[in-house]
């Protein structure tokens, strides 16, 4: 027998559920990692050709292969059209090939947390900044960029450093005033989420309207940019989306538990409040990690986990995994238009996903009637 429940547009069913719908979507399960892998590597590649240098793709096949040291001789069978100069190899080995996979990584991370947040609170407009993260990381950016705080650890400057610090001491803070005698009630999480948000946000302007001079600056990193950051910035993202994305999937049947309500789900041998903290924990440190490096990218873990589940199903066993390739593909996607549009000019990369994001946003409220 089938059971079902739908709280706050967000429905669950049994596998068992029979008829052409189901049907349909278990073909989508099916096809959706191949066909959204394949439009991955298809965005990566443009990301490597395009830009205020255009360089030919055989160019750019010969300048990978020769990166992992396959032998020139090589690479001229496969490729005899490929010429390429020193210049082409650095822009595409140090600047543009760390920027794709950085927002690779960067937009399944947000993709995963905005999935886990939605399945956590039943809700498929919550997103990865809904408890804070994003105020608080902007208020550390703030300070390290108003008061010209110097590099501080392994290269790295104090903008990502203290915009990471602000967003875990952001969400640690908002955990805190949320529980209540050891337990965390959604209804709190949400509330205290929304009243530590408003206050960093009304500090962080009044930064920008003290410090002036260092206004677009601050607007500038609040808007998100993948522009500068290099393979130091991937290297410190990865381990978190990595790692992030076996502890969702490990939780990701007791994410579909849960939506049955905290009764059900602990008759069915799922512990709701030890799954919310480590949700809460594991998708905040995915934000976290994601925003100090490239600032607040908005909708990307909005948009993408609602049109996936919409073709899918709410099944997180098949969600997550989706839902990190397809905010890899916006974001990744984005960012080469973000720098396309007006070469050699860059536009920040949160006003493509905002214009992509911010109609789907409306769509989803007068959808739900809210």
């Amino acid at each position: 027998m089938s059971a079902r429940v739908a709280t706050g547009g967000i429905t669950t069913g049994s596998s068992g559920d029979a008829g052409p719908s189901a049907r349909r979507r278990q073909i989508a399960r099916k096809r959706a990692p191949w066909i959204l892998g394949g439009l991955l590597a298809l965005v990566v590649v443009v990301s490597l050709t395009v830009g205020a240098v255009s360089i030919p793709l055989p160019a750019v096949a010969g300048v990978l292969l020769r990166g992992i040291g396959v032998p020139a001789a090589t690479v001229s069978r496969l490729f005899p059209a490929a010429h390429w100069t020193d210049v082409d190899a650095t822009i595409i080995l140090d600047m543009r090939l760390p920027r794709a996979l950085l927002g690779v990584l960067v937009g399944a991370g947000l993709a995963l947390a905005g999935t886990a947040f939605q399945g956590l609170f039943a809700n498929p407009m919550a997103d990865p900044y809904i408890i804070g993260v994003s105020a608080g990381a902007a208020l550390g950016a703030a300070i390290a960029i108003v008061f010209r705080l110097p590099d501080a650890f392994l290269g790295f400057g104090a903008v990502p450093l203290l915009a990471f610090a602000g967003a875990i001491g952001s969400v640690f803070l908002v955990f805190n005033l949320a529980r209540v005698r050891g337990r965390v009630p959604v209804t709190n999480l949400l509330l205290a989420g929304v009243a530590v948000s408003s206050f960093l946000a009304a500090i962080v302007a009044g930064l920008q309207v003290f410090f002036s001079q260092d206004l677009k600056e601050i607007v500038f990193w609040i808007m998100g940019s993948l522009a500068g950051r290099g393979w130091p910035h991937v290297a410190a993202v990865a381990p978190y989306v990595l790692a992030g994305a076996a502890v969702l999937l490990f939780y990701a049947r007791d994410l579909n538990l849960i939506l049955l309500g905290d009764e059900p789900a602990q008759h069915l041998g799922a512990d709701p409040e030890r799954l919310r903290r480590v949700v809460l924990v594991t998708a905040s440190l995915l934000t976290a990690a994601s925003v100090s490096m490239v600032g607040i990218i908005g909708f990307v873990g909005l948009v993408v986990p609602h049109m996936v589940r919409a073709a899918l199903g709410p099944d997180h066993r098949s969600l997550l995994p989706s839902a990190a390739l397809g905010g890899a593909v916006l974001l990744t996607g984005a960012d080469t238009l973000a720098r396309c549009i007006l070469p050699p000019t860059e536009i920040p990369v949160g006003i493509i996903t905002a214009l992509v994001g911010g109609p789907f946003f409306l769509y989803l409220l007068r959808r739900s009637r809210v």
